[in-house]
């Protein structure tokens, strides 16, 4: 199978809103110093419902969305707390996984992401601010439901950082259905790979590579502790994720090699406008928690860096939530 033509699965679960593309700041030296940054509201801090009803053919793209996601592209600014440091990120393109490419790379790490074909103009924009980070970035297209392409991305990753020590499991596929029927066989083994057997086919893949000190963090969801009616199939696999988290790290804390998981509640990204929720949840996303918004990918970023820093070595085996006051994590 090409690498570059495969029509549909998906990235990074999850999220946000708003704010222009523009360049980044340089990562700063860490203890630096400076004024402390103004406190916000985190009510007011990003857009709230109702939005605009809006739709996108699978996988959709963050910058067709109104508004558009803040991934941390003018905001994000880094310390040095993964310099020299070499991620593999899936579903970078956009979501969490773009908000975390852009952290890593601004706090010195060189990334590979990865995402699908028609992902591309997404994608470009990452690549670009990680290189203007002053780091490495890669882009490598495929799907992951082909259990070959996912070695073939470990091996290439490998190859062009020169080595792999942190690997980030972000790309999933969300569809609604109201009822079980309406989940058809295709449909259940497209989510089913992308976002069970991926991670798993990527993560025995990586594991030759990792040294002691390396980091593997999961992106499950809110849904796998509180579910939604309509997203049966999907729920379910974040369960499995959750579960693959802390099992893993139980076998894999003896070498060094931390394991943990992130759970976003209603996050502002294209996997809601691309058939991931209906269009009367979409006017009101996120209005139901008790900040009345979605969540932006950037308010995940830094629980990414958090987890991958060598800071957090005492941290394994747990899930990191981020649900404006939902779900429970």
């Amino acid at each position: 199978m090409s690498e570059q033509n495969f029509p549909v699965t998906r990235r990074g679960v999850v999220g946000g809103a708003a704010l222009a593309m523009a360049a980044p700041t340089a990562a700063a030296p860490r203890g630096s110093g400076g004024a402390a940054a103004p406190m916000t509201d985190p009510t007011a801090k990003y857009p709230k419902p109702p939005f605009d009803r809006q739709e996108q053919a699978w996988p959709g793209l963050a910058r067709d969305m109104r508004p558009r996601p803040d991934h941390g592209e003018t905001s994000y600014k880094g310390s040095g707390r993964l310099a020299g440091r070499k991620a593999l990120i899936t579903g970078g393109d956009s979501g969490m996984g773009r908000a975390a490419a852009i952290a890593f790379a601004r706090e010195g790490a060189d990334v590979v992401i990865n995402y699908l074909p028609a992902e591309q103009p997404d994608a470009d924009e990452v690549l670009d601010l990680i290189r203007k980070a002053g780091r490495k970035g890669v882009g490598i297209a495929g799907d992951l439901r082909d259990a070959a392409f996912c070695r073939r991305l470990v091996e290439r990753s490998v190859a062009d950082l020169g080595g792999l020590d942190i690997l980030v499991n972000n790309a999933a596929r969300q569809q609604t259905k109201p009822t079980l029927a309406e989940i058809g066989d295709e449909d259940f083994d497209a989510t089913m790979k992308t976002n069970i057997y991926a991670p798993f086919w990527l993560t025995r893949a990586a594991l030759p590579h990792l040294k002691p000190g390396s980091a593997i963090i999961i992106t499950t969801s809110e849904q796998a502790y509180d579910p939604s009616m309509d997203l049966v199939d999907y729920a379910m696999t974040k369960a499995a994720n959750m579960n693959f988290a802390k099992s893993l790290a139980k076998q894999l804390g003896p070498q060094g090699i931390r394991v943990n998981g992130v759970a976003p509640g209603p996050i502002w990204t294209p996997l809601q406008v691309s058939g991931g929720a209906t269009m009367a949840k979409l006017e009101q996303f996120g209005g139901q928690t008790p900040l009345g918004r979605p969540g932006q990918p950037v308010e995940l970023a830094s629980i990414y860096v958090q987890l991958a820093a060598g800071e957090a070595s005492y941290t394994t085996g747990h899930i990191y939530g981020a649900a404006g006051g939902s779900g429970n994590p």
